[in-house]
C-alpha cells in the first residue's frame, strides 16, 4: 500500500484494554510506532471531552494526534461516558476518498460493520485490537487481517521518568 494511511483509533477502548494488562501505552511512542510500521500519516484519536484534561489533550497534539472529542456525560454513578462510535465511523467515511489504507484500532464490535466495509473495498490496512484475550468475537472470523497490541508492550509502554 502506498504511504497515505489513516489511523481511526478508539481511545477509551485502547487505553482500557491496554491498563488491564497492567501496562501504560505511551502515546507518543505509539503514534511514532503507526508512521514507521505502517505509514500512517494522519492519526485520528476519538477522545470523550472532559475540561480538566487540557493538558492531556494538548500533548497528544504535540505527539501528531488530530483529536475528535465527544461531548461526555456525567453517570450517577460518578462515572464519565463519551462514546466516540459514530463519529468514528463517520470520520472514517468523510476522510474515505483521502486515504489509501485505514488502521482501525479498537476490540469493540461495534466497528465490525465499518471494517467489513473496508475489507470489501480493499480500504482496510489492519485492525489493531488493544487486548488479544478480550475483545468482541464478532472480530474472530476476521484474522488475517488483526494485529495485537499484546505482543507491543516492550516497544509502546510509557515508563516513569
Amino acid at each position: 500500500m502506498s504511504d497515505n494511511n489513516y489511523a481511526f483509533i478508539d481511545s477509551q477502548n485502547v487505553n482500557l484494554a491496554i491498563r488491564e494488562q497492567g501496562w501504560v501505552l505511551d502515546f507518543g511512542r505509539f503514534r511514532r510506532y503507526l508512521e514507521d510500521k505502517y505509514k500512517v500519516t494522519k492519526a485520528f484519536l476519538f477522545i470523550g471531552f472532559v475540561p480538566q484534561n487540557q493538558d492531556l489533550y494538548t500533548s497528544l497534539q504535540k505527539s501528531g494526534y488530530i483529536l475528535i472529542f465527544k461531548p461526555t456525560l456525567s453517570l450517577p454513578d460518578g462515572k464519565v461516558k463519551g462514546n466516540v462510535d459514530a463519529e468514528m465511523v463517520l470520520h472514517a467515511m468523510i476522510e474515505y476518498p483521502n486515504y489509501t489504507g485505514a488502521l482501525i484500532v479498537t476490540g469493540d464490535g461495534d466497528f465490525y460493520c465499518l471494517v467489513d466495509y473496508l475489507i470489501k473495498n480493499t480500504k482496510l490496512l489492519k485492525l489493531m485490537i488493544p487486548n488479544r484475550s478480550r475483545y468482541s468475537s464478532l472480530f474472530r472470523k476476521l484474522m488475517p487481517h488483526i494485529v495485537f497490541m499484546n505482543e507491543l508492550k516492550g516497544k509502546l509502554e510509557h515508563h516513569k521518568g
